[in-house]
């Protein structure tokens, strides 16, 4: 299935190139699936990005979302015990985040374009809820970060876009077991001469599908029903338990 996919994309591939270069757009990108399907036993997965260009220039890859709010709590320790001291609400955070280049950034992006369209973790624009102190936004903002480098929800490196020949590109964009469900955003930017010269934004579903779909969907519309039969569960299953131990 894999394969007979990654053969599409290249048969679409070659239909692009040979679009006479005078009606070809600057950047084409697309998603060999635009929907990855989480079931019992995910363990992460691959989504092959590819597209062409109409000419000299580097590509990034920007894969965000979806956009949630998020509470950083700093801790104190008092009295030998460790509590919550301060805290930071941020309104709307991507989820996740990760970003692919054909080179280093820093050797064809500039950071004043980089902010701009929002390239690596530095960039992204984390604002703090009005009702909410911004003393040391700095602070809460890379512990923010960490946070979400620590597990793999940021990409902590940047991920190699290859090129194939002068015009083709493709790269393999890693959603692991933890992401979150929901829309995501798949941006592909052209650098050419320092600046961003066309765009393409292109969705991303990372989505729970089969038994997985079916019990997630029970506990949100069914919460106390759901509740209850894991308790249940739980104490048949230690009563089992219990029960195999005392016969050995």
């Amino acid at each position: 299935m894999i394969a007979l996919r990654r053969l599409c994309c290249l048969v679409i591939l070659l239909a692009i190139v040979a679009v006479p270069r005078s009606t070809a757009a600057d950047l084409v990108a697309a998603l060999s699936n635009h929907l990855v399907a989480i079931t019992t036993g995910f363990t992460g997965s691959e989504v092959l990005l590819f597209g062409t260009t109409s000419g000299g220039g580097d590509v990034v890859v920007v894969i965000r979302g979806p956009e949630e709010p998020h509470v950083v709590r700093r801790k104190g320790r008092r009295l030998g015990i460790w509590l919550n001291e301060k805290e930071m609400r941020f309104e709307s955070v991507p989820a996740f985040y990760s970003v692919a280049a054909s080179r280093p950034l820093n050797e064809f992006l500039p950071d004043r374009v980089a902010g701009r369209h929002q390239i690596g973790v530095e960039n992204i624009r984390l604002m703090p809820a009005p009702d909410t102190a911004s003393d040391d936004l700095n602070d809460f903002r890379a512990a923010l970060i960490r946070n979400k480098q620590k597990i793999n929800l940021y990409a902590t490196k940047t991920a190699a876009v290859t090129f194939l020949g002068g015009r083709l590109f493709r790269t393999d964009m890693y959603i692991p077991a933890n992401a979150p469900v929901g829309n995501y955003t798949v941006g592909v930017y052209l650098v050419r001469d320092e600046d961003v010269v066309s765009a393409e934004i292109t969705p991303l579903i990372v989505s729970k599908v089969g038994f997985e779909a079916r019990l997630s969907d029970f506990a949100k519309r069914f919460s106390l029903a759901y509740g209850i039969l894991a308790i249940v569960i739980a104490t048949v299953a230690g009563w089992l338990a219990n029960l195999v131990f005392r016969r050995g």
